[in-house]
């Protein structure tokens, strides 16, 4: 089947992300995925100031990933105003005139370098994800999004909120592990997944669980057997996925937008 990126794809309760071979298309479709994804941050009101990152692994330069330009505006993300980032932090395809986000760089490329199952990272700073992070505490089974994250979640606990080197970014890649999400002390929420649309859909949910913990501070939580009954019935492999397509056909309606 022709890659398509002029529309989007079905979603049924077995969707599941394309199967690619082509990594040419491939690589398209990974940034075609982080440029939507960096559309639905904007159209949620993150990112306005600059903070935050989504990075996309080239499948051909493997230790090389993909970021929006600096200085561009996430609601401008294309295809084309993506830069192509190196192991050495070099910028090296793309619009490299404002030079290379070096914060994603410090945080991202640790966190790829050390998780060869990832495709991609997401972080911004958003209303509930850096309130939550101010409490320095897991995620609890208060609801049902919730119980997704609370057995496959990370909390990083340095204090380097600049991480202005990417020595600080592997200390978040160690405390990270093999999660899917990580709560970055006072700083926020950080998600990982096997496409940057799936690393966004779990980030989107990721902050509407912190939400729900910082408006119900008193909050009782279900019992952990409940809460994975819960995590198996949402939780499939590729959910993260699945919401990233719901969340772009709402914010996103036409996602020929982001092909130039």
């Amino acid at each position: 089947m022709a890659l398509r990126l002029d529309r989007y794809p079905g979603v049924t309760y077995d969707a599941a992300p394309p199967e690619i071979t082509d990594l040419e298309e491939l690589r398209l479709l990974r940034k075609w995925e982080a440029a939507i994804g960096y559309r639905i941050f904007a159209a949620m009101r993150w990112g306005q100031i600059g903070d935050g990152h989504i990075t996309a692994r080239d499948p051909i330069l493997t230790d090389h990933f993909w970021v929006l330009g600096y200085g561009i505006r996430f609601g401008d993300a294309t295809v084309d105003n993506l830069i192509l980032v190196g192991p050495d932090g070099q910028g090296v395809d793309g619009p490299l005139d404002n030079g290379v986000n070096f914060a994603a760089y410090h945080i991202h490329w640790p966190i790829l370098n050390a998780r060869p199952d990832l495709a991609s990272a997401a972080h911004t700073h958003t209303p509930y994800g850096t309130s939550w992070s101010a409490n320095v505490e897991p995620f609890r089974a208060i609801s049902q999004e919730s119980c997704a994250l609370v057995f496959d979640q990370s909390l990083y606990g340095g204090e380097n909120l600049e991480v202005n080197d990417v020595a600080g970014g592997e200390a978040i890649a160690r405390a990270m592990g093999n999660s899917r999400v990580c709560i970055l002390r006072n700083h926020g929420l950080l998600t990982g997944g096997r496409s940057p649309g799936e690393a966004v859909g779990w980030f989107v949910a990721a902050e509407r669980v912190a939400e729900v913990h910082v408006k119900a501070p008193d909050a009782k939580p279900i019992s952990e057997e409940a809460a994975k009954e819960v995590d198996a019935s949402l939780c499939s492999v590729d959910m993260g996925w699945r919401m990233f397509q719901w969340l772009a056909r709402d914010l996103v309606p036409d996602p020929s937008v982001v092909l130039g």
